[in-house]
């Protein structure tokens, strides 16, 4: 009976500590939740997928997350995991997000030295601009060829051609399109010789794209030793268990060990993440 009015007392002093937390810090709460919106927005419009129910589906996953956090601290007795748990929950869903639109970006940026030979020849063959683009419309593979699309059926509804490339370099986040679009537009504008300008580009991301496979086949293994360190805590911690499983339970039982336990996971992760960052250099 004490245990139970315990309990209860703990939840209605956790919720009001969360009720007045939250009142107090709304503001900063709320420019957070814009920004975190802000951001997805961005990443689906660049999988080109629809964002209008994205606050809902936001609303309703901070939801999931405070639920998750109040059972892991409740139920478990175990703040400790339930600031991880409630964390991971906050971050995998962007993270795979971002992993998805980083995804779409690179096979546009695979795509683009071949999308700008075929407009060179295009253009070498005396069609206009909206029609070579058009022929890239019709010619290059997907995930690119959507984008040109879009921006021939802009086109063709009377939206200005440069005002359409602007969007759609804004919209990839892509160095490579930028340079095309930036081609494209100049030429569009002023005149010029678009075939031998688009074709010095497409040779200078050609060369691009070979030192980064270059620098992916040399760092390939080391990725893979950033796996494995990163798993090997978690294997190390299971093989303790059946060890020593007395002394292994202390980490899930004691404060103690419980923050001990949060503080290896934090610095695992961001070593993993670390190592990532490394192994992928900026050509």
């Amino acid at each position: 009976m004490t245990q139970t009015i315990n309990l209860t007392f703990g939840c209605l002093f956790f919720g009001l500590a969360a009720a007045v937390a939250g009142y107090a810090g709304k503001q900063y709460a709320a420019r957070a939740f814009a920004a975190l919106e802000c951001d997805m927005a961005d990443k689906l419009r660049r999988l080109r997928s629809s964002a209008k129910n994205l606050r809902k589906y936001l609303i309703v996953w901070l939801i999931a997350i405070a639920c998750a956090f109040g059972g892991c601290a409740i139920l478990m007795d175990n703040i400790i995991f339930a600031v991880l748990i409630s964390v991971f929950l906050l971050c995998a869903p962007w993270y795979v997000l971002r992993r998805m639109a980083e995804r779409h970006r690179q096979r546009i940026e695979d795509q683009m030295a071949d999308s700008m030979v075929t407009l060179a020849n295009a253009v070498r063959a005396g069609l206009s601009l909206p029609q070579s683009l058009e022929i890239l419309a019709a010619q290059c593979p997907r995930p690119i060829n959507a984008e040109f699309h879009q921006i021939v059926a802009e086109y063709n509804l009377g939206k200005p051609l440069d005002r359409s490339l602007v969007e759609a370099k804004e919209r990839l986040k892509s160095e490579n399109f930028a340079l095309f679009a930036a081609a494209m537009m100049a030429s569009h504008e002023s005149g010029g010789r678009l075939n031998e300008t688009v074709e010095r580009i497409a040779n200078s991301v050609l060369e691009l794209q070979r030192l980064d496979r270059k620098v992916q086949a040399e760092t390939a293994q080391a990725r893979k030793s950033a796996v494995y360190m990163a798993m090997a805590p978690a294997i190390i911690l299971v093989v303790y268990y059946f060890v020593d499983p007395v002394n292994t339970s202390y980490l899930f039982t004691e404060i103690v060990g419980q923050i001990m336990l949060g503080i290896a996971v934090v610095f695992n992760v961001l070593a993993y993440f670390w190592a990532r960052v490394i192994l992928h250099p900026d050509i």
